[in-house]
């Protein structure tokens, strides 16, 4: 008879996904274990440094109480840490939680964990319709502020090119840039959430 022992390790990818989560949102606090684990003691629940430090290193598996104290200490939610990705995920084509579906994509995990959407297959379509057409006002806009920023520096014409290091005309490189940018990044993540819809689509028909 199996017995579950909560100080045993897993590598199953929820559990090695909160553990890193911890070890990131902590360090992004930039707060050691010691001062986490006074944070969490302080709102009421009890976790040691030691106890923190094998969460992060896998040698102690998080329980639904630890994941819900440690994720309000570190200001934010048991979902942001529950769909966190590890950057050393064993298996970067496997499964992102345990035992969902291998192309779920983190997106739709963080809504599924939140209560946003549902996981059969209508509801799964439904959703990525929905993120498909928010991706396309998102390249629409970024795409309108980067011709909206090129054609204020078309008419500086001239005035541009001699001033170039003065900062408004910097600010608007800058602007230029970073438009550039996010209309890539919109326009990437929208290409990948059409393939997604219609594997969606072909598997259901």
């Amino acid at each position: 008879m199996l017995v579950y022992d909560p100080s045993m390790p897993s590598t199953s990818p929820t559990s090695l996904a909160v553990s890193d989560a911890i070890t990131q949102y902590r360090q992004l606090c930039e707060l050691s274990r010691d001062d986490l684990s006074y944070v969490v003691s302080e709102r009421g629940y009890s976790v040691s440094a030691e106890d923190i430090r094998q969460m992060e290193n896998r040698e102690r598996s998080v329980t639904v109480d630890d994941l819900v104290a440690i994720a309000y200490a570190l200001d934010t939610t048991p979902a942001v840490l529950l769909a966190h990705i590890p950057i050393d995920m064993p298996d970067p084509e496997g499964s992102l939680a345990t035992g969902l579906p291998d192309d779920l994509s983190q997106p739709e995990l963080r809504a599924w964990i939140e209560g946003r959407t549902v996981l059969d297959r209508p509801s799964r379509a439904c959703w990525w319709q929905k993120y498909v057409s928010c991706l396309n006002v998102a390249s629409v806009h970024h795409d309108d502020q980067l011709q909206g920023a090129r054609a204020e520096l078309r008419d500086l014409g001239e005035l541009a090119e001699r001033e170039e290091d003065a900062p408004p005309v910097q600010r608007l490189y800058c602007h230029i840039r970073e438009s550039e940018h996010a209309l890539c990044q919109a326009e990437l993540a929208l290409a990948l959430a059409e393939r997604q819809l219609n594997g969606l689509k072909d598997s259901a028909s």
